[in-house]
Order: C-alpha cells, then sequence, then structure tokens
C-alpha cells in the first residue's frame, strides 16, 4: 500500500499549509515544497489571466500514480500533489506540491521529479488569456471541446 499523502483536482483556492499536514510526520526530516503560481506574462506578451481544464478523474489518477512513482524512487517519501482548475487571476497558486523524506536530498528531488512529470503526464490544459485573445500553452496533445 502507498504512503501517498493526498491528491486533489478543485476549483477550489489551493493551500500550501494543507500540503505540507498531509505529508509531515516523524520519520520526516525533510519538506520540499512546490507552488506554481499565474504569472503576469508569457514570452514576452502580456497576460490577464488563465484557465486550467482538466479531465478531472484521470487527472486525479495520474496525480495519485505520480506519487507512487516518486515513493517508489526516493526513500521514504510521503507524497501530496493538489491542482487547481477554473479561470485563475494573476499572482493564485495553480499547483501545490509537497514531498516529505527522512533528508533533504530525497525531498529536494522528489518534489522536482513530481512537477516535471506532473507537467508532462497529467491531463491537464492551461490556457493564457492576453488582451488581444487567448492561446492553449501546455499539455498532453489532446484539447478538451469548446475550446
Amino acid at each position: 500500500m502507498s504512503a501517498s499523502a493526498d491528491f486533489l483536482i478543485t476549483t477550489d483556492p489551493l493551500s500550501l499549509d494543507r500540503v505540507i499536514e498531509q505529508v509531515a510526520g516523524p520519520r520526516h526530516g525533510a519538506i520540499a515544497t512546490f507552488t506554481g503560481a499565474v504569472r503576469d506574462h508569457h514570452q514576452g506578451k502580456p497576460v490577464t489571466g488563465i484557465e486550467y481544464h482538466a479531465y478531472a478523474e484521470m487527472a486525479g489518477r495520474v496525480l495519485r500514480e505520480i506519487g507512487t512513482r516518486i515513493e517508489k524512487q526516493y526513500d521514504s517519501c510521503r507524497v501530496a500533489i493538489h491542482h487547481r482548475i477554473g479561470r485563475l487571476a494573476i499572482g493564485d497558486a495553480s499547483v501545490v506540491i509537497a514531498v516529505a523524506a527522512p533528508h533533504r536530498k530525497d525531498a529536494l528531488a522528489g518534489c522536482a521529479a513530481a512537477i516535471e512529470i506532473l507537467k508532462s503526464e497529467a491531463p491537464i490544459w492551461k490556457k493564457e488569456f492576453f488582451g488581444d485573445g487567448a492561446a492553449w500553452i501546455e499539455g498532453p496533445e489532446y484539447r478538451p471541446s469548446g475550446s
């Protein structure tokens, strides 16, 4: 059974404290975190907002699978990943990740690996809005309908 903590796809604002609470424990001397926030630019172009779309049921499974992979690769880790979907404003947190491990090397490496895997494999798509239109920026090949 996986020691994974918590995996969530939500329209609600994210809490770094919550993901830390999910992984903290007496066996873990290190907790590494990552928070992705909506920035106000993309490739030199001003961004006015962002919208995340996801195949939520599958995305939740993929986040859990990422946690399991990280736990197998790095010593005694616990992983929590929360990703927000819907319309987000500049500065809003879009993803928060916490990885706890007995030692900092595994916590830091596990956290870095988790975000890289998420960006390449999770069925979550990002649409950025500009003053003169919008564009899909990244995510797996499939784009949601109605775009």
